[in-house]
């Protein structure tokens, strides 16, 4: 009876082991688990937008900044003359803007003076014209007159003067008519020449235009000299020194964006079947052992390295031995959206994560 009893105790025992490596073969398929994670976060290049020498270096290295902190300060003087030039530039454009319009105006008033007297050199030709008729009525009456013994020769050649001096009269009206007009002409193309010159009016001006262009461009650079934070996040990376020469668009020092964590998980390419976004994860840091980070799968990655066939020695091929009788599973990164952190643990990019993965658990799986 005691040897069945230990048979059975033995087989209990045994079964228990053998179902409970069947449950945690079942769960690790069934679950994929990886500890090949990383935690990654944005990690922002803080340049300059223009070259200069520092003289002020706000933070430390890996200080804790917040949106709009000041960083460091690039040597504003020469920066702000070419604000006052550039303002100086503005005013003298106006100005030169102002001197244009009188001049439009002055050509405006000239052909209006041109224009005057056109009407009133036709009005004098009109009354020469009545002039001319009625000299020269006169000089024929005097003529008829003169074998009647009815007028003097002396009155004929007054007669004849009077017509031949309204004649010369209208020539000289028709000449000055004529001169006017070609004034006009030469206003009207100095009035089109000064609207040119002027442009569009006001503050439509591409000259005023130009110019204040150049004046947001100076403010713009001036306020540059000053680089601020553009994220909350942890100044890393920092070999700035005071006096430094910062380059314009070269990246300084970079600032890690600490709303910006998660976590790639990489996992086999066999076991990744199951995985769908938004499926729960747990995250376990190796600094934090015991305090696990939940979360859930935010996407899966689409394309990895090519290994064999990149540029090697001599622009050849790299292609790396492999055994006929093994197949690599490909690793697949897998990234891991984290929930709330945890009291007390601080991440860091770059450091060493074990993430298992609930496969079936996301809503979309739930509700097929």
């Amino acid at each position: 009876m005691k040897n069945i009893l230990k048979y059975l105790l033995t087989g209990t025992i045994l079964f228990i082991a053998i179902a409970a490596v069947a449950y945690k073969y079942w769960d690790y398929v069934t679950n994929p688990w990886t500890r090949d994670g990383q935690v990654r976060a944005e990690v922002v290049q803080i340049a300059s937008r223009v070259t200069g020498p520092i003289v002020k270096l706000a933070v430390k290295d890996n200080q804790f900044v917040k949106t709009g902190d000041l960083l460091f300060e690039i040597d504003p003087r020469t920066f702000k003359v070419s604000l006052d030039q550039a303002r100086a530039q503005y005013d003298k454009s106006k100005d030169n803007n102002l001197a244009l319009q009188k001049q439009v105006e002055a050509e405006e008033a000239l052909i209006e003076v041109s224009q005057a007297s056109i009407l009133q050199a036709k009005s004098a030709i009109k009354e020469l014209d009545s002039q001319i008729e009625k000299n020269k009525a006169e000089y024929e009456r005097q003529k008829d007159m003169l074998p009647k013994k009815a007028t003097s020769k002396k009155s004929v050649e007054r007669s004849k003067a009077n017509y031949e001096v309204s004649v010369e009269q209208r020539k000289g009206a028709v000449a000055s008519l004529a001169q006017t007009r070609a004034t006009l002409l030469q206003s009207e193309a100095s009035l089109a020449e000064a609207k040119a010159n002027l442009g569009a009016p006001g503050d439509d001006n591409a000259s005023i235009r130009e110019a204040l262009a150049a004046v947001e461009q100076a403010e713009l650079d001036l306020e540059f000299t000053q680089v601020r934070a553009p994220v909350d996040g942890h100044v890393t990376n920092l070999n700035l020194r005071v006096g430094s020469n910062a380059a314009a668009n070269q990246p300084l020092l970079a600032l890690v964006d600490i709303s910006s964590y998660w976590v790639d998980a990489y996992l086999r390419e066999n076991y990744i079947e199951d995985i769908n976004e938004g499926d729960q994860a747990i995250v376990t840091l190796m600094s934090y052992p015991d305090k696990p980070i939940e979360g859930y799968v935010d996407s899966l990655g689409w394309g990895i390295a090519q290994s064999d066939g990149s540029t090697g020695f001599e622009l050849l091929p790299t292609i790396s031995p492999t055994f006929e009788w093994i197949r690599l599973a490909q690793r697949v990164p897998v990234r891991i959206y984290l929930k709330e952190i945890p009291e007390g643990v601080k991440l860091r990019v770059g450091t060493t994560a074990s993430v298992l993965v609930k496969t079936g658990s996301s809503v979309s799986s739930a509700s097929q």
